[in-house]
């Protein structure tokens, strides 16, 4: 299966972008962070969590990693604060020294991590003593609305889709597992919690057009099918969406998110 493609900020703010960031605000929210800390964001992608910190936890400076150069020139590009500074880098391998940070955080990019558990440790590793290490990842299999309505249709009209679904795919996208890897990394008092947001799109093809983007494993399949196919996807999709009478398309978005302490 090939990997999904994570370049073009523009295009994953259409698709999912826009909805990380309302998700940020509850989980800083749940969080609720002394000011004056220094933050270190793994998957930062385009910068919608590190735009939250900044706004609303009064950091000390924000560090964001993410492996993909094309969201770092993003985010770098988006985030303009002189206590924000993003890098290249990978969370398996992050590069900052030991208790170099009072407060780690990872937002929608876990699960996409090879090795979670080493990535966890990691986070453990950069930790100061009594820091906080947190988290949150979509619940595909059953909350993220957006794409269970996607790849429930996208089966229904090829079995062979389930193998890039995401509630399928990715097993640490659940609290059990999360609870795991966070007690398994040495981290204390290890909580997880939904957390949930509105996703409204304001017709049909404001939900559907984004998944042209390729950006993620639903938009990099609806690229590798047939024109014929994809118009068959929009349609049955068109038919399954559930809209209101003026149109609009109101579904909901959860992720679970941890949080312990090192």
């Amino acid at each position: 299966m090939a990997r999904p493609v994570w370049a073009d900020g523009e295009a994953y703010e259409a698709y999912v972008g826009r909805w990380s960031r309302p998700v940020a605000v509850e989980f800083l929210r749940w969080l609720d962070p002394p000011a004056g800390r220094r933050w270190l964001d793994v998957g930062c992608g385009t910068g919608a969590l590190a735009s939250a910190l900044l706004a609303r936890t009064d950091p000390a400076r924000v560090v964001g990693v993410d492996r993909s150069a094309g969201f770092v020139a993003h985010a770098r590009d988006r985030v303009r604060d002189p206590r924000a500074t993003f890098q290249v880098g990978d969370a398996q391998a992050l590069p900052l020294a030991a208790a170099s940070v009072d407060a780690v955080v990872s937002g929608l990019a876990l699960n996409f991590v090879p090795d979670p558990p080493r990535a966890v440790a990691e986070f453990a590793r950069v930790a100061a003593p009594d820091g906080v290490v947190a988290g949150y990842v979509w619940d595909y299999a059953e909350g993220m609305a957006m794409m269970r309505h996607f790849w429930d249709a996208a089966v229904a009209r090829d079995p062979s889709a389930a193998e890039r679904d995401e509630g399928r795919r990715f097993s640490v996208c659940h609290p059990d597992a999360l609870r795991a890897l966070w007690a398994d990394a040495g981290l204390r008092g290890v909580t997880v919690r939904p957390v949930e947001v509105p996703t409204v799109f304001a017709d049909f093809d404001d939900y559907w057009t984004p998944f042209l983007g390729g950006q993620g494993p639903a938009p990099g399949y609806v690229a590798s099918l047939a024109e014929a196919d994809r118009a068959a996807l929009r349609e049955l999709l068109r038919r399954r969406i559930p809209a209101e009478p003026d149109g609009s398309v109101r579904l909901t978005a959860r992720a679970w998110a941890v949080r312990g302490e090192r």
